[in-house]
Parts: C-alpha cells; sequence; structure tokens
C-alpha cells in the first residue's frame, strides 16, 4: 500500500496508530537524508530491533533485500512493514526500488508481509505510480491524504466559537501538527501573540522548511509565491511582478502546483470543453498558512516591527483576509447540501466566477438542467441589509446572464447568502421572497460538521 501527502498532514501518526491498533506485529523504518549505506544500516537495525552499531552493513539494497525478503516470507507470520519517507531512500541510491520490486515479486507477494509506503515528496511519490516506476501495478491500495476538514477544528478546540474556529481554518486550513502547536486554552488572538509570533516559533520557520525540502533556486519560488500573495493572480501579472519572462515562470508554477502549493482556478462557469482552452485561470495559494505567512509573517519578520504593533495589524485585517476563506467553506456548504439533497439544483460544478462584467463568491451549476445558484459571502460585523439582496439579484444575475449568453438555453437562477451577522428583517424578507437561502455562521457551521 502507498500513502502520500504534504508534511505535516499526520501521515506518520495514521499509520503508527492504525499499526498499534492492528494487533499485529509490526517494523516502522523512516528513512533520514543520509548516505546510502548508513540508511541501510538503519533500516536493519529497526528490522532486527537492535542498536545501529550491531546492524549488519550491506553493500547495495539489492544485497539487502535478497537477504531479508525470503527471511521475512519463510516467518509466514501476519506482520506489517512500514517503509515511511522512502523518497529519501531512492533518492540516495535510486536502486532501492527495483531491489524493492524484485523482492515482492518473488517472495513478499505470497507471503503474510502488509508492506506500506509512506512519503511527503508528494512528486516522488506520485512518480512511484507510474507505468515507469519498477512498482508499478504492484499496490493494493493508495491514498493522498488531505488535510482534515472544518469539522475537525472542534475537536482540537473544543471552547472556541465558531467565528474563531473559521478564523484559524483560514489561517492553518486542515493541517493537524499546526493544531497541536497552539493551545487550546488560549484564544485566537492569544495564540498568534504567544505562539505563532513568539521568538523560535515553528510557525515562522515553516514555510521555508517545507520549500527547501522540495526545491533548489529556492529565492524565485519565494518570490512567485510572494507575488501571488500580493494579489498578482494573472501569468502576466505574476510575471511583472517576479521580473522572470512567462516561459520560465510556467516551470516554477508547474511545480508550486505539483507540490499542492498553489492551484489554477477557472469560473465554475466554464463547460469541461471550455476549461481545455481558457485563458482565464487565475492563480492562488492554495495553502492557507502559506497565505496567512505570506500575508502578515513574512513581513513582520523582515520589517522587525514590534509584536504588539503585529497582532494590531493582524486583528484590523483578519476580517477581510478570513472572508476570503469563508468562500471555499461556503462552496463546501453548497457540496454537502447538494449531496443531502437539501438544494433546488443538483450541481455538476461548485466554484465561482469571475468577467470583466461581474464576480461572484460561490456558483453552483448544473448545464442539463439549466439550474444556476448565485451565492455571495458577507464577513461583517453588521447584519446584511436588503441592498446586498438586490445587487445580487438586480445586477450581478443579469451580468452573468450577459457571460453565459453563449449557452443556448435559458437558465432558472437561485440564490444564496452567507453571513457571519446574520440577516435583517427586509434582507431576510427580500430573499425568502424568492425562494433565496440564508446561511448564518450557525447555520455554516452546523452543516459543516458534518462532513
Amino acid at each position: 500500500m502507498l500513502l502520500y501527502g504534504r508534511r505535516r498532514v499526520g501521515k506518520t501518526e495514521l499509520l503508527q496508530n492504525w499499526a498499534k491498533n492492528s494487533g499485529l506485529r509490526f517494523t516502522y523504518w523512516a528513512a533520514d537524508k543520509e548516505p546510502d549505506p548508513l540508511q541501510r544500516r538503519s533500516f536493519m537495525a529497526s528490522m532486527m530491533d537492535i542498536p545501529e552499531e550491531e546492524a549488519a552493513v550491506f553493500n547495495s539494497w539489492p544485497a539487502l533485500w535478497r537477504w531479508l525478503a525470503p527471511r521475512l516470507a519463510a516467518k509466514n507470520e501476519r506482520q506489517i512493514l512500514i517503509l515511511d519517507e522512502l523518497p529519501y531512500a531512492s533518492e540516495a541510491d535510486p536502486a532501492l526500488l527495483s531491489a524493492l520490486q524484485h523482492a515482492w515479486d518473488q517472495h513478499l507477494q505470497q507471503s503474510n508481509i502488509i508492506l506500506v509506503i509512506c512519503g511527503s515528496q508528494v512528486k516522488t511519490m506520485e512518480a512511484i505510480l507510474q507505468h515507469q516506476s519498477p512498482l508499478f501495478g504492484r499496490f493494493t491500495g493508495q491514498w493522498h491524504l488531505q488535510p482534515l476538514p472544518f469539522s475537525s477544528l472542534g475537536e482540537f478546540f473544543p471552547e472556541w466559537s465558531a467565528e474563531e474556529r473559521v478564523a484559524l481554518y483560514a489561517i492553518a486550513g486542515g493541517v493537524p501538527a499546526y493544531f497541536r502547536w497552539l493551545d487550546p486554552d488560549l484564544g485566537l488572538v492569544e495564540n498568534i501573540r504567544q505562539v505563532i509570533l513568539s521568538p523560535g516559533s515553528m510557525f515562522m520557520a515553516e514555510p521555508e522548511l517545507l520549500l527547501y525540502d522540495e526545491l533548489r533556486d529556492l529565492q524565485t519560488y519565494l518570490a512567485v509565491l510572494r507575488a501571488i500573495s500580493n494579489g498578482h493572480h494573472t501569468l502576466s501579472d505574476i510575471s511583472q511582478a517576479c521580473l522572470i519572462g512567462s516561459t520560465n515562470l510556467t516551470f516554477y508554477l508547474t511545480r508550486l502546483q505539483e507540490l499542492k502549493l498553489v492551484e489554477r482556478r477557472l469560473p465554475a462557469t466554464l463547460t469541461t470543453a471550455q476549461k481545455r482552452r481558457s485563458k482565464k485561470g487565475r492563480y492562488h495559494l492554495s495553502d492557507p498558512f502559506f497565505r496567512f505567512y505570506f500575508r502578515f509573517l513574512l513581513p513582520h519578520q523582515r520589517s522587525l516591527m514590534p509584536v504588539e504593533e503585529t497582532v494590531s495589524h493582524i486583528q484590523n485585517e483578519l476580517r477581510s483576509y478570513v472572508g476570503l476563506a469563508v468562500e471555499r467553506l461556503a462552496q463546501q456548504w453548497i457540496v454537502q447540501q447538494a449531496g443531502a439533497g437539501a438544494l433546488p439544483i443538483s450541481p455538476e460544478a461548485v466554484g465561482s466566477h469571475w468577467s470583466r462584467r461581474v464576480q461572484i463568491d460561490v456558483v453552483a451549476i448544473n448545464w442539463q438542467t439549466r439550474d444556476i445558484l448565485l451565492g455571495e459571502c458577507k464577513w461583517g460585523q453588521r447584519p446584511v441589509d436588503h441592498q446586498v439582496v438586490r445587487e445580487l439579484i438586480e445586477h450581478k444575475g443579469p451580468r452573468l446572464q450577459r457571460d453565459l449568453l453563449q449557452e443556448s438555453g435559458g437558465w432558472t437562477y437561485h440564490y444564496a447568502l452567507f453571513s457571519r451577522s446574520g440577516f435583517n428583517d427586509a434582507a431576510a424578507e427580500e430573499l425568502s421572497s424568492k425562494g433565496g437561502l440564508l446561511v448564518d455562521l450557525h447555520s455554516l457551521d452546523s452543516v459543516l460538521a458534518e462532513i
């Protein structure tokens, strides 16, 4: 079996808990960045459960597996063998994967061994699955472990308000290691002050540590990420901000997309055929913590601003920052409710829409039935008023209709508003009269808690 995913997402914790709870004998070994003879000695020490200095030293991985595989198979014991961070070992000696292939084919495939390969270098792990890999076609299962859903924050921070948990999700996404670094007995602002901004904080060092493990020419990648975080989302705008030619920039952006740090978004209103040839793609940071780091923490490091000034700045800007992340939560709400059959539309795609005419936070569309749902997210401190409702129905809807003129047939429009502070009576009455959906923070939180 193969398990992979970005760093800090909980792969090792998951594997070790699974192995411990299985009731089976298991061996866990994690490769380090060290010369391959030291890696082989470390591996044998783990397999034999002895100190490293007492372990046998093999001159190659094929020699090691020729000795080890038949002995493992001969035991005929149901056991688990976990090889973690395998890319470190295969980079030091590419012969490892071929040796593992022969060991599996000749001995382990017919044994009672459960062999698990794990790693954080996403591109390398995905390459193991490709046709040219020695291990191609030999996996029983493969999983790309994703960050935890928003609902999990309630388990880590049971005393926090829904508003604080939404803000934390905008800052840290669903990465469990980041939750562990924080103090659940403190509120969000105090965690920012006392934990995230504290001297020697792991949060301050995290992005460069992650990038250093995967990339060369680190400063160029940092410049690209910084440009995107500063609001440059098209290829030409990023190119001008970084002073990198478009051809070279495409290489850097592709690599960042492979690492799941950057994503190229397209309007949800484009058909599959239109997306293939569309030039409307916009590049965004897909990792929430990278967004937060480049927006707030990196400027703090560079300016040597006092902590209290940085905390004050973050507090002042946090509402608009969180508002952008709420769009994604609103889209998740749409997907969950659609799956539960609680919407007047069964969407084929959910996302957002933008053009020269109009920008809409949440769009769900079904091309077959010609149904489309338009949603807006408001993260302000005041209840939404009827002007917001009218703007959505009377202005944004017709402008989107003009964008969709190339699509034959009429459309049936549905509406939704997402608000942290609820809605005044006029807004609620007006949207309800159109059959629209009113989603306040409590409704958002309670629905997402089911995911």
